[in-house]
Parts: C-alpha cells; structure tokens; sequence
C-alpha cells in the first residue's frame, strides 16, 4: 500500500498526454453519473489507451473530483498513482506458465500478473510491443470475475482494466475466456465497473463488443510525442522528433525506436528487419529469400506480426519514392536506400498495391502459428512476383 497522508508513491504513473476531448466528455458523465459500466477505449497501439483507462479509474475513486478530472491528492488518488489502489484492478496479457494446469494453473497466472504489475510500479512508461505470445486467459478471467463478486474495499465502486481485450479470444482456438467476461458483462454487479481497451477490436466477440460503449483515441501530434518524451525521459529534441515521427502520434509506440545501452530499441530493430525483407525481394534471385527465411526461428511466428507490419510502411514509403513524393516518405532517414530500392522496381509506382495482400497473408499465418521460416520464404517470393513483375495489360491493382 501507499504511505499515508502527504507522502506521495516513490514511484507513480506518468502525467495522461493529450485527449483532451475525451477526458472532458468522461468528467461531464462522471459528475452526471452517466458513465457506463463498460466501456471499450480503443486506438493505436500506446497511443494512451491504458493510461486514460487508469485516468479514469481515478475520476472514479477520487474523493473530491474537479472539473479538471481527478483532483491528484486524495488517498485514493494517490493510491492509483501508484498502483495500489485496492479497488483498482488491471488485467493484461501475460505468458502462460508452463508445466502446471487446473487450479494450480489459475493460481500460476495470478502470480504472473502480480510480478508483472509490481514491474509496472517500478517503470510504467515502457514502449509499446505486440507480443502475441501473451494472452489474457481463461484462470485470469475467472479470478476476474471472483474479485467482480466481492464488495469494495475503500472506494463507492472498483474499478476492472481489462487491457488488450482482442487477445481474449485466441486460447487454444478456443473462446472460453471471452465467454468468462461475457457473462459478467451481461450482469455486472452493480458497484462494479469495466473498462476494456483495444488496439484492434475487430478481433473482439460481437457480443462483447455490443455490451461495452466504444470510444475511440486519435493519434496524438508528433510535437505532442516529441515534447512528452523531452520533459519525461530527457530526450535531445532531435532524437525526440525523429521517433515521434515514426510513432505516428503514438508515444508507447515512439518510446519503442529509441536505442537503449544494447542498441537499437525494439521496434528500430523490426523496422530495419522489414526494409531487409523487401530488399531480399528485389534482389531477383530465390537465394535472397532463402536466407531471409533461414534467419528465423522454427518456431514462435506470432512474434513476426508487428514485423510484417513494417514491412507495409516501408512499402507505403517505397510507392511514394517511386512516385516522385518524397515529402510523402515517412521514413526520411532511409530515403536514399528506398531510391536505390526503387531503381530495381519493373512495376510501376500503382501497381505496387499488387504487394501488400503478401503481407497481410503473411500475418494471418503468424497468428494461426506456422512455420516462420515458411512464412518467410513465402512472403519474399510473393513480393518478388509483386515488385519484379509488370502488371499485365488491364489488370487492376
């Protein structure tokens, strides 16, 4: 718990940036008492959909709200600034233990959340990563639904995040999980409320989704990436502007292309691997590709997801250097290896959007968890046809 009146947390959340149109919409329903009992925040991945999901669990729990949202002093406040409120409660995607089952299983994931909270207690602002190898499975829902059951411990209400909710479906081709909260989203106990956010609720049950009021976060601007990471983590404004540029007005997404004391950030390392698939797939020979292919695991494809959608933006980028707009590029520090790219090309600049049914094939592969070396050979070959090979006459793109 959280030490008591007039000592804050050592450690606590990172100030909410941006959404201001939202955050006035949910305080204007707060203090009319309108506010759903589910709500689905949903937006880019890390453009701030955790954080207003605990901002508003906040609103909630505060003792004196004020029109500027929660008031930041009160216990309970301070408490969900540092994570221990005890009617807060944050469910995310976590690995599976393996080696256990039944009971032990639910227990074992349980434990798996706690340690992965107390990581967030300590470092809360971290990049922003699709990790399907993670789920929210169905022991952590049934804890879920036990707490949901219970009465509150300090506030009026608690409060249940449910991040990530699009990987409540796939366990084991199964949607026992999804079902668990359906249930409870049908009959929510009347001092409970939800909160799921989604960076592709698509993937959602309908039902779920038709039992949870959407509400969607735009991306923030890049000034607004760029300036959260120069007043909160001490970037140069250089480098902050460089990897706002590629967030794309997402800050989790920003903070996963800044090098670190091993190098390159995680997403910076994906971003060069997908510019290396599509020059393998101009090279021209079979070779090229199967080198690619060979540079992988045999296994764990689903972590090639966020690959391949690189390699989407670097072939976005490649039509707008083959087309003569440059200024159009969102990769400006590779804009000389695109032109060189660009000169292999044999299909024109249109007939490029032949190539990126190749990718999206390619991540359907990697969530149903085949073979990655065969989804990489598969993946160059297919551009190759794509990029080396005019368009018949007539065709559409």
């Amino acid at each position: 718990m959280a030490q008591e009146q007039g000592i804050r947390p050592v450690t606590e959340l990172h100030p909410l940036a941006g959404h201001d149109e939202a955050r006035a919409a949910l305080i204007q329903a707060n203090a009319a008492a309108r506010l759903p009992a589910a709500l689905l925040v949903q937006g880019m991945r890390g453009v701030g959909k955790q954080r207003l999901a605990l901002w508003l669990a906040q609103l909630q729990l505060c003792e004196a709200p004020t029109r500027e949202g929660p008031c930041g002093t009160c216990r309970p406040c301070r408490l969900v600034l540092g994570l221990e409120h005890p009617d807060l409660h944050w469910y995310f995607p976590v690995s599976r233990p393996t080696g256990v089952s039944g009971d032990r299983l639910s227990e074992a994931l349980e434990s798996a959340r706690a340690d992965a909270l107390a990581e967030l207690r300590e470092q809360p602002l971290r990049p922003s990563l699709g990790d399907e190898m993670r789920g929210l499975y169905l022991g952590l829902m049934q804890s879920l639904r036990r707490r949901a059951q219970s009465r509150p411990t300090l506030s009026a209400v608690q409060v249940f995040i449910i991040a990530d909710a699009e990987l409540l479906v796939p366990q084991e081709s199964s949607p026992e999980a999804a079902n668990a909260l359906l249930k409870l989203l049908e009959e929510p106990p009347q001092c409970t409320r939800m909160i799921l956010t989604s960076s592709e609720p698509g993937r959602l049950l309908p039902t779920i989704r038709s039992r949870s009021v959407p509400l969607h976060l735009s991306p923030l601007s890049t000034r607004n990436v760029a300036s959260f990471m120069v007043a909160h983590l001490g970037i140069e404004d250089d480098v902050a502007t460089w990897a706002a540029t590629l967030g794309q007005g997402s800050i989790g997404r920003a903070l996963g292309f800044l090098p670190d004391d091993d190098g390159p950030g995680p997403l910076e390392t994906l971003r060069r691997d997908a510019l290396k698939l599509l020059e393998a797939a101009l090279v021209g020979s079979p070779a090229a590709g199967f080198a690619a292919a060979l540079e992988q695991s045999s296994a764990g494809a689903r972590r090639l997801v966020e690959l391949f959608t690189f390699g989407e933006e670097w072939l976005r980028d490649l039509a707008a250097v083959a087309s003569g707009a440059e200024e159009r590029v969102l990769s400006q520090d590779s804009v000389d290896r695109l032109r060189a790219m660009a000169a292999r090309l044999s299909a024109s600049p249109a007939d490029l959007a032949r190539a990126f049914p190749a990718f999206e094939e390619a991540r359907e592969l990697a969530r149903g968890n085949v073979n990655p070396q065969l989804i990489v050979s598969g993946l160059v070959r297919r551009l190759r046809e794509s990029l080396l090979t005019p368009a018949p006459a007539g065709a559409k793109a």
